[in-house]
């Protein structure tokens, strides 16, 4: 096992892979990790510095059911099996999620006659717990809902989840498993052969006997490289705002609105960082780069947040951010086998991606099989606990007996998300160390809180130099 950010690949055979998988989002780290509990030699690439660095650091953070999914579709089958998996897998690994249900909430007679049909749908996708709530109980259960809220349905099982958290365990699963994970690895070209496949990055020739395609906004590039064209991603914008954490009262559910033709719509949904979230808005563009906000949009936002919890526009916002999910013109996911080119795409992951992930991996394997791979016996892969970064649970700056064995952990740097200096040691020692600041905050929380480290962030930016990439 390694983790390479810089400097040249390694050649001879320690560059030929039973499989390379291109893309290390939460998709791409699970599917290494599936791998890696077999006897092959895998490697996990990527163009970032860091795992999760594309689309899945902006994901939503929604564990969904899959209620509302198409019936019948890979997708319905694979995020209702996703939900599962990845609930039992945060368990043994320390991801926090809070289940706290979901409520459709519906503003006008249009939504709310379209309520028992989304009951329906949610019954053929094997989710037969819903329930209709009228105004008056949906006032008990939510009383700083705007006015004119009709009724709602009642969704058990959507939980909020750490997106970060659940790539980073993955990965760290994967590496500690033996897969080679090479970052800053653009991989700019493919020439198919047999039995290697070779690809070229900026850093070195990988020869790979089958190769797995989980590059997200880029799948259609990549499958351009080896020479397929069965669909073209467009990067939809999704922007977002994050309110301080003296707004998390103000909501006790996931609140969604009933679904239109661009996808699930603006949300308001309290975070296991004890924030609330407001967005995402759904722009289709055509620059796959284009992650910033606009003021136009984020008005838009505030406009719709204020219908749906009024209170919310009184408090501050903490953050703003943008990401891009991969729509592909189908409503379902694009991930099918190539056995010619002994080749796997796994296009069109939306935000459902999250929550599929583990289903993913699993459905991915068997389409490597499908290819010629034989995995060899199961073994167990390396235990991982992953540090919490969750409000709901215990946080180090509160555990007496880790701060008795080492007083680190008592020592607040970040006063907004109390993140401490032994969490930010440890964050730097880690299987797969942060890249840089941000993917320290993905880590830790440092520098995420209301100051946006501004207080905190030349002594955070100190121990980066002292402990992490920057020392070496």
């Amino acid at each position: 096992m390694s983790v390479s950010r810089t400097g040249p690949l390694p050649v001879g055979s320690g560059a030929e892979y039973d499989v390379v998988v291109v893309g290390a989002g939460v998709v791409g780290s699970a599917i290494a990790r599936t791998l890696a509990r077999h006897p092959l030699r895998v490697a996990l690439v990527d163009a970032a510095n860091d795992v999760g660095d594309g689309t899945s650091k902006a994901n939503t953070a929604i564990l969904h059911t899959g209620f509302d999914a198409t019936p019948g579709t890979l997708e319905a089958r694979l995020v209702r099996e996703g939900h599962r998996l990845l609930s039992a897998y945060a368990r043994e690994t320390g991801i926090p999620v809070e289940p706290v249900g979901a409520l459709l909430v519906a503003w006008d007679e249009q939504q709310r006659a379209a309520l028992p049909r989304l009951a329906e749908k949610a019954a053929r996708n094997g989710h037969h717990a819903t329930r209709m709530l009228t105004a008056a109980e949906l006032r008990s259960r939510e009383p700083h809902l705007g006015p004119g809220a009709l009724a709602a349905l009642e969704v058990p099982g959507e939980a909020v989840i750490c997106p970060w958290t659940t790539t980073l365990a993955y990965a760290t699963q994967a590496v500690r498993s033996g897969v080679d994970l090479h970052l800053d690895c653009r991989v700019e070209k493919v020439r198919p052969g047999d039995p290697y496949h070779r690809l070229v990055t900026r850093r070195g020739v990988l020869r790979a006997r089958h190769l797995v395609n989980a590059c997200g906004l880029h799948a259609d590039a990549f499958d351009a490289l080896v020479g397929r064209e069965d669909f073209t991603v467009t990067p939809r914008r999704g922007q977002l705002l994050v309110f301080d954490k003296f707004a998390r009262d103000l909501v006790r559910h996931i609140l969604l609105p009933v679904p239109g033709p661009l996808g699930k719509g603006v949300l308001v949904a309290p975070t296991v960082y004890g924030n609330v979230m407001l967005g995402p808005t759904a722009e289709d563009l055509t620059d796959k780069t284009a992650t910033g906000t606009t003021a136009e949009g984020l008005a838009g936002l505030r406009e719709q947040g204020g219908r749906i919890l009024p209170a919310l526009l009184d408090e501050e916002v903490t953050a703003v951010y943008a990401g891009l999910r991969a729509a592909t013109g189908q409503e379902d996911y694009r991930i099918a086998a190539h056995p010619a080119l002994r080749y796997v795409t796994v296009g069109g992951i939306r935000s459902t991606g999250l929550t599929a992930s583990l289903a993913i991996a699993e459905h991915v394997r068997g389409l490597l099989a499908d290819c010629g791979l034989d995995p060899g016996p199961e073994r167990p892969p390396a235990r991982v606990r992953m540090p919490n970064l969750g409000e709901a649970f215990p946080r180090p700056y509160r555990d007496a007996r880790l701060i008795a064995r080492d007083p680190e952990f008592g020592e607040i740097v970040c006063h907004c998300e109390r993140v401490t200096r032994g969490e930010i040691r440890a964050a730097l020692a880690s299987t797969i160390p942060p890249g840089g600041l941000d993917g320290l905050r993905r880590r830790t929380r440092a520098r995420g809180g209301r100051c946006q480290g501004n207080h905190c962030g030349a002594e955070v930016r100190a121990l980066f130099e002292e402990y992490g990439e920057g020392a070496r």
